[in-house]
């Protein structure tokens, strides 16, 4: 029996996930991706194939040392602002094959803190 990678796994639960969630200029997707280190949070425009706004925790403001929880909230409202800069009120989210847990949760909580419809 072949055995996949737990990257491979995420991957396939990726694809499953994006046939069922689509972004819109009016209701853009909110895509999280998690590394061991960092994460990253984009809303896209999928019909126009156009990422409208971005944070990471590779930003100045957020390299602070604390808790990776921590940082993914700050991430998220970041995002939120960015995401209010930009006239947007409400996105959908695709958590990208992770489980909603831990940083997942906390950057959906922090955007949704900071005023995004989630």
């Amino acid at each position: 029996m072949k055995t996949r990678s737990r990257n491979a796994d995420r991957r396939r639960r990726h694809r499953i996930i994006r046939k069922k969630i689509r972004g819109s200029a009016e209701r853009p997707r909110l895509a999280v991706f998690r590394s061991n280190r960092h994460i990253y949070g984009q809303l896209i425009d999928d019909d126009a194939g156009v990422t409208l706004a971005s944070a990471s925790s590779l930003e100045k403001g957020l390299d602070k040392p604390g808790s990776k929880i921590e940082t993914a909230r700050k991430v998220g409202e970041l995002l939120a602002k960015r995401a209010a800069g930009a006239n947007l009120e409400s996105a959908v989210l695709d958590r990208g094959g992770h489980r909603f847990h831990g940083r997942v949760a906390a950057l959906t909580d922090g955007a949704r803190a900071a005023g995004l419809r989630i």
